[in-house]
């Protein structure tokens, strides 16, 4: 099973530990983060519809699902866009990989 890993971005790093685990092959970065208790923001309750679940993948961007049109689109929007960034709810891991949190998308509830 690939393990994940989860950071805070720098300026986040109070709000919550890192944090690895281990999901099956073919889960979603943002069911890895609802398995390790990590506040990841996900308003349209990850269906592609906003981009609150914003991650930046800072390890194993190629062991991730390709990315689909629907989620370029809503990329666009996100805050602190990167080269390395994907939507959490659209994102397929097929491996390990590194995750971190940008303060955008730290959620503070569940949704």
């Amino acid at each position: 099973m690939p393990k994940v890993s989860f950071s805070a971005d720098p300026l986040l790093a109070e709000s919550f530990p890192p944090a690895t685990v281990s999901v099956p092959e073919n889960a979603t970065i943002l069911e890895a983060a609802k398995a390790a208790g990590v506040p990841l923001e996900h308003n349209c309750g990850g269906v592609c519809a906003c981009s609150t679940c914003h991650v930046i993948v800072d390890d194993g961007f190629d062991r991730l699902s390709v990315m689909e049109e629907d989620e370029e689109d809503q990329l666009d929007r996100a805050e602190g866009l990167t080269l390395k960034s994907r939507l959490g709810c659209q994102a397929r891991i097929n491996g390990d990989i590194a995750v971190r949190i940008p303060p955008c998308s730290r959620g503070g509830h569940e949704h």
